[in-house]
């Protein structure tokens, strides 16, 4: 990969993962029928999932439930099955949990479990820099787009195999800010080449049309103004600058007064009519408030929106009926999860900008301006912080509670904790170089994990200076 200073390791377990995560983010396998029949994403999780049971020693040594990510994805997971029993379709919600769900979860924890080292978290970061090379290039060279309404209407993606084009907006403003990181602990090759996909970000979130993604991508414009305090202003406004000439240069038809229509959302479709945006949030509301604890029952939503919902109960024969989704990740969780599921989504995606924004004002300074694995994982914290914020603002809009986007950022989330607290105890012992207390931990180690992992916390909560 272009620029990489942090060399990972080439075991066929990381690989397998590496390709999962591209093939995951990019659905490009989607995309080509003949790729699809090969089965792809399923190879690369039997082949990672074989060789660790194969050779353990290339898996984390460290419990799988070590950090607060790992263990929202547990209370998630629990949570959703639990619930199932108590929703309004238990055979509707078991088969979401068997048939996609249990694979969003194993993708996150297989991440979590594969991060040993910084090299491994930038591994795992280039992945998604190269699915969203993939996903440009589709958007820009093979999906079309489509004219909706007449006259003075508007030109958006239309048709994709892979995302709807709202999502493939928002997954495109997470790889941009990923892209962003690898620019800044690249070398001069691997900047380069990060411009060139920043460009390309931009010209393919303006083809979605998206204004879901376009509210994301102004948040991530603000979280560079205010996070990335080490970086240059100059630089950071280059970085703004640079996503705008995409945007500007591929913008559709139309694509400009459509975004102009986000300052008065009175007169837009989706805040009076009953399947509109607001219409389905109010509702959303009401089934979390009328099942609190457990909610619908996760993937229940739509099935709500044509039983038990008020335009259910005043349906007319011969009239249609539309079993609406949530388009909205908050409302998602809440009505499907209940109260806790809101909680637990509140916690880990905008709680997690502020973790994240608290966790490094207590990393040393000299971090940002240290050697490679300090530089990148200062950054690191600065850049998904970037990130989570526009996934925050964007997701507001979109299904995306159980998407395998989520669980990614939570992976990554864990991962950054893990290396962080890693780093710190080696360098409270006087040691730089990984390698050197990987053989001191054994590999059922749990307690030597955990002695070292209390030994970072307590430097960290003590400022880590």
């Amino acid at each position: 990969m272009p620029g990489n200073e942090l060399r990972a390791s080439r075991d066929p377990f990381r690989v397998a993962l590496f390709a999962l995560t591209v093939l995951t983010v990019s659905r490009i396998h989607e995309q080509y029928k003949w790729l699809s029949v090969l089965r792809p994403a399923l190879v690369a999780t039997a082949a990672a999932a074989i060789y660790a049971y194969l050779r353990p020693d290339v898996v984390a040594r460290r419990p799988l439930l070590h950090t607060w990510p790992a263990k929202v994805i547990a209370a998630f997971g629990i949570w959703a099955a639990v619930g199932a029993m108590f929703g309004i379709s238990f055979g509707n919600s078991a088969a979401f949990i068997l048939n996609v769900y249990v694979k969003t979860i194993v993708f996150g924890y297989l991440l979590i479990a594969s991060i040993r080292s910084t090299a491994d978290l930038k591994n795992l970061v280039w992945a998604y820099v190269v699915a969203t090379v993939l996903l440009c290039y589709t958007t820009l060279f093979v999906f079309s787009l489509h004219h909706y309404g007449n006259g003075a209407g508007y030109d958006r993606l239309a048709n994709a195999d892979t995302y709807d084009a709202n999502d493939l907006g928002l997954v495109l403003c997470v790889g941009l800010a990923f892209t962003l990181l690898a620019f800044t602990t690249s070398k001069i090759k691997g900047k380069l080449f990060c411009v060139v996909v920043l460009g390309a970000c931009g010209a393919a979130i303006a083809k979605t049309g998206s204004r879901g993604a376009f509210i994301g991508l102004v948040a991530i414009g603000a979280g560079l103004l205010l996070f990335v305090d080490r970086v240059p202003v100059i630089q950071r406004v280059a970085f703004v600058i640079v996503t705008i000439l995409g945007l500007a240069a591929f913008a559709p038809p139309g694509y400009w007064e459509q975004m102009a229509t986000i300052q008065d959302p009175q007169h837009d479709y989706n805040w009076s009519a009953v399947n509109g945006r607001r219409q389905v949030a109010i509702r959303g509301v009401g089934y979390m408030m009328g099942n609190p604890i457990f909610g619908v029952g996760i993937h229940n939503f739509a099935k709500a929106e044509c039983t038990i919902s008020e335009k259910a109960l005043n349906y007319e024969v011969g009239t249609g009926i539309r079993c609406t989704p949530p388009h909205n990740a908050y409302i998602e969780a809440g009505a499907e999860l209940g109260l806790p599921g809101m909680a637990l989504w509140l916690f880990v995606i905008p709680g997690g900008v502020v973790h994240l924004i608290l966790f490094r004002s207590r990393l040393p300074r000299s971090w940002s301006r240290g050697d490679p694995e300090q530089r990148f994982l200062y950054c690191s914290v600065v850049y998904l912080a970037v990130a989570l914020l526009g996934y925050a603002f964007g997701s507001f809009f979109l299904s995306f509670a159980w998407s395998d986007i989520s669980y990614y950022l939570m992976a990554m989330l864990a991962g950054i904790w893990i290396c962080v607290e890693d780093r710190l105890a080696r360098d409270s012992a006087g040691a730089t170089d990984p390698s050197s207390i990987a053989p001191a931990l054994p590999r059922s180690g749990w307690r030597a994990a955990a002695s070292e992992a209390a030994v970072a916390r307590r430097r960290l909560a003590g400022g880590g200076r």
